[in-house]
This record gives structure tokens, sequence and C-alpha cells, in this order.
């Protein structure tokens, strides 16, 4: 029977290339591997890896802009689409220090069934989920 065998990349469109290629290297320790134009598409097109896990980032040479419903976790919930991407860590506050120094902007903490849970924001105002299961 056939089945998934693990999870390859999401894909993240972006506002600037190389500014988000910056912020997701120094504030998720992503790296850079591939990073080309696709005149059908008119995008420019970076993967980055993190370990096994990839990102894949579009720049559009008319990018859309974000809708502002989709900028706070709770509000973005209700429409109907892909949501975040979610990554575990292991030490939230060590992330949250991290990011306060780099100006990311936090978007909401919680506490969800004993685990710490941040949204952040990228540079294009996309979010991202991290967890740290206790």
């Amino acid at each position: 029977m056939a089945k998934i065998t693990r999870a390859l990349h999401t894909g993240i469109s972006v506002y600037n290339m190389d500014e988000s290629v910056e912020w997701y290297e120094k504030n998720l320790d992503f790296k850079k591997i591939k990073d080309d134009y696709v005149p059908p598409l008119k995008a420019r097109i970076v993967f980055l890896s993190n370990g096994e896990y990839e990102l894949e980032l579009f720049q559009y040479d008319q990018p859309k802009p974000l809708p502002k419903d989709r900028l706070m976790p709770n509000d973005d919930l209700q429409t109907v689409g892909t949501k975040h991407v979610a990554f575990e860590v292991d030490d939230m506050a060590g992330m949250k220090e991290k990011f306060l120094a780099n100006g990311v902007e936090i978007a909401h903490e919680v506490q969800m069934e004993g685990n710490n849970v941040m949204f952040i924001h990228d540079n294009s105002g996309v979010l991202i989920e991290l967890i740290q299961n206790n």
C-alpha cells in the first residue's frame, strides 16, 4: 500500500528574497541550498534547509500582499487554507531571547496542554509556530 514516507518542504511566498533568506538563516538556522529564477513563473525560487527539512521560498516579480486577517493566529485559523509551519524547539526562552534581540515580531504566546507555544512573523508577515513540548 502506498504511503507518505516523510515531509519534504514547505513553500512560502515572500516580498524580498535576499532579506527573507537572511531572516531564515539568522533566526531559524536555515541554510541556502538552491537559488534559481524560473521565467515561466516570473519568480525567483530558493530552497533552504535545516537538517533534512526544507523551505521553498518564492519571490514573484509582482507579489500580492498578505491579507491583514492572516496576521493573527486565531483570526487566520478561521480562513480556509494552509495556516502556518510549526517547528519543535528545545528551549523556548532561548528562542524568544534570540527573536527579541533580532527584532522578530512575536504575534502570540500561550501554554497549550502544558507545552510552550509561540507564534512569530517572518519578515514578510508569514506566521510560524514554535512548540516546546514539556
